[in-house]
């Protein structure tokens, strides 16, 4: 029997209705911050990601799902859609009005890595890119979007971790401290540490073998490299926060994994053992060097991006209220009648949602299905109903009937709104 591949999920019953939710939900604020969709595409020239995540990380040196195309290109399905993003923004000329673009998007992504609970190696991303401004209450606006959307769904136990890794001369400064610090520990660090301390030190410090050790978390901090406009900048970015009455707390050892990140950075944390170590579910920062590293203009960004596996998973536990349309009608077809699957068809025509047997079902699996489906009402159509030309309407809470004239059906159920 063929199986779904390592690492994968098939997404239906009570998943398949949190996850329409949880989009449903997005929709929904990201129309209220009036927030644009982008849709770009699953896969991308495989130097997209070099140039954009960088190629010191370990997405793209260890977990990238790369291929060749029959025209000899190089193509890498995204294993983040930040870059994707900001290549869509370059190529269609986004910046060529002066505007602040929001965009948002949803859809999967995909990376080689062990599976465990609430990562996977294909999973759905939910995220939002702002291109063309940098302030701080933007910053402060993106990471409240955030919080508040996972609030919405019923998620508790949230913290927000924030840090600045500064402007470009200030991780430069910080980097530069960093790798001597670290150069003296050489010896010790884990084979994926010691490759590396050249490449992207920073990521030492988010090594999940390395940072428990005390030389490790006694490293130097972002925030005692930061030059005065970079302190000016995070110390906005909290009173932006504190304003909006997002709780938040400063981590200074929070760098994020990615290349391209300046500034803000932050995530959001669920204290929840189902997820163990692995209890990040939202995370981003700011971008101000990317669009410029991909060929584009000078442009600022921030954004973030959650997984929704995790969230699945934290909704589940939690027993959080996850709301279902209810069915609006079951059609009982008694009499084998075409004209039931007429009033079928014009329930659904009228945004009533409707369903009916095609199995020619018992009376008794009738009343079972009836069961299953749990409808709001259940329209009888028998003989008798036929030929006086009105269907049995019952109300499946209170159980009452009354006689509808098929005529006058649908505006039966435009009153019983």
């Amino acid at each position: 029997m063929i199986q779904r591949p390592k690492g994968t999920l098939d997404v239906y019953g009570t998943d398949g209705t949190i996850y329409n939710y949880i989009y449903n939900s997005a929709q929904e604020i990201m129309s209220g911050y009036n927030f644009e969709f982008i849709k770009i595409p699953t896969f991308e020239e495989t130097s997209l990601f070099y140039r954009g995540v960088g190629e010191g990380t370990d997405i793209v040196n260890k977990e990238t799902y790369d291929f060749v195309d029959k025209g000899e290109r190089k193509m890498t399905l995204r294993p983040e859609f930040t870059a994707g993003v900001i290549r869509s923004y370059i190529e269609n000329k986004m910046y060529a009005d002066n505007s602040v673009k929001k965009l948002w998007y949803f859809g999967s992504a995909f990376r080689y890595e062990r599976p465990q609970s609430g990562r996977y190696r294909e999973f759905t991303q939910f995220g939002v890119e702002v291109l063309g401004v940098r302030n701080a209450f933007m910053d402060a606006e993106v990471i409240s979007l955030a919080y508040r959307f996972l609030s919405g769904l019923g998620i508790t136990n949230m913290k927000v971790k924030l840090n600045t890794l500064g402007d470009k001369e200030s991780r430069q400064n910080y980097r530069d401290v960093l790798y001597d610090y670290l150069k003296k520990d050489y010896d010790s660090l884990c084979d994926t540490c010691k490759d590396r301390l050249e490449r992207n030190p920073l990521r030492i410090l988010d090594c999940k073998y390395d940072n428990e050790r005390d030389y490790i978390k006694n490293a130097p901090k972002t925030l005692d490299y930061l030059n005065d406009e970079s302190k000016k900048y995070f110390d906005e970015v909290k009173e932006a926060l504190e304003c909006l009455d997002i709780p938040y707390i400063v981590d200074s050892s929070l760098v994020r994994g990615l290349d391209y990140y300046s500034d803000t950075v932050f995530e959001i944390i669920c204290d929840y053992e189902e997820l163990g170590k692995a209890n990040t579910i939202c995370a981003g920062g700011r971008y101000d060097g990317l669009v410029e590293l991909l060929d584009g203009p000078k442009t600022p960004g921030i954004g973030f991006a959650m997984g929704l596996e995790r969230i699945i998973i934290m909704l589940k536990e939690m027993e959080a209220f996850v709301p279902s349309e209810r069915l609006h009608s079951f059609v009982m077809n008694l009499d084998g009648s075409s004209l039931a699957y007429q009033i079928v068809d014009d329930l659904r025509s009228s945004g009533f949602s409707c369903e009916i047997d095609y199995t020619g079902k018992t009376m008794k699996g009738l009343w079972k299905l009836v069961d299953k489906y749990n409808p709001t009402y259940v329209i009888i159509i028998g003989e008798d109903e036929v030929k006086g030309d009105y269907v049995t309407v019952k109300d499946n809470d209170t159980k009452e009937e009354v006689k509808v004239k098929i005529s006058e059906l649908l505006d039966y159920f435009n009153m019983n709104l």
